[in-house]
């Protein structure tokens, strides 16, 4: 069982990071607890990463703006733009089926067009200003929660949706409902002593989950990684925007 929880940290680490995380030939981790063990810690990610972005904010804070975006950028490099890149392939899919072609196929292409490109530098500016604007604002804990419950948001996700993903359906069969709820009490505790608007932020955040994935769903009429990616970029953009003119207005 400790095994399968330090693998599963691990393999959520190097899947969605680009921390240098190696493994031994001989673990399997296509295994079911493993699997489930990557989505329990996948906040864990969030926070890491949050921390992180925070502390170099906190080297370069000195520098005004230039501090809190060279972070904010650091922090999108931190998880290698990964779902960045699906809000383009997601875009192209959802113009795709505007001309009645096949999304799945469009959104499995290797090339990108011009609307997917246009849509994802749109979301890097808005996110990157978020970002840059909470940490000017000494918000630092509430952007990592955000962080936190943006892929708090990914494992409600993983319970409401079929997927057209081979990769996506073994991570919703290895999602127990004991590392469901092992995983929202354990960060919940923690995001609680982040910020006392957690469970509130939480709340929003998966409602904001729920509505962008059913919205993308019934464009395109599926659900796969590159649609949960783009869902956590909105939850995150979004979620920047309103802790911004909540707490500030405040």
């Amino acid at each position: 069982m400790l095994k399968s929880l330090y693998l599963g940290l691990k393999f959520s680490f190097s899947h969605f990071s680009i921390l240098p995380i190696t493994f031994n030939k001989k673990d399997d981790l296509s295994e079911k607890n493993i699997l489930g063990a990557m989505l329990l810690t996948l906040p864990l990610v969030g926070l890491s990463l949050g921390v992180i972005t925070t502390l170099l904010f906190s080297i370069l804070s000195s520098l005004g703006w230039y501090g809190a975006v060279i972070s904010a950028v650091i922090y999108m490099i931190l998880y290698g733009f990964i779902h960045t890149e699906a809000v383009i392939d997601v875009i192209d899919a959802i113009y795709a089926s505007h001309s009645n072609k096949d999304a799945y196929q469009i959104i499995k292409e290797p090339t990108v067009g011009a609307m997917g490109v246009l849509y994802a530098v749109a979301v890097v500016i808005l996110k990157v200003s978020g970002i840059a604007f909470l940490l000017m604002q000494n918000l630092l804990f509430e952007f990592i929660a955000i962080l936190i419950i943006s892929r708090l948001s990914l494992l409600v996700l993983f319970r409401v949706h079929t997927f057209k993903s081979e990769f996506a359906t073994k991570l919703k069969e290895s999602l127990s409902n004991r590392y469901l709820i092992a995983s929202y009490i354990l960060f919940i505790t923690i995001g609680s002593l982040l910020t006392h608007e957690f469970i509130l932020f939480l709340i929003e955040g998966v409602l904001l989950s729920l509505i962008i994935s059913y919205g993308i769903k019934l464009k395109i009429g599926f659900v796969n990684g590159d649609v949960l990616g783009t869902t956590l970029e909105g939850v995150e953009t979004s979620m920047f925007l309103l802790i911004a003119l909540l707490l500030v207005n405040w």
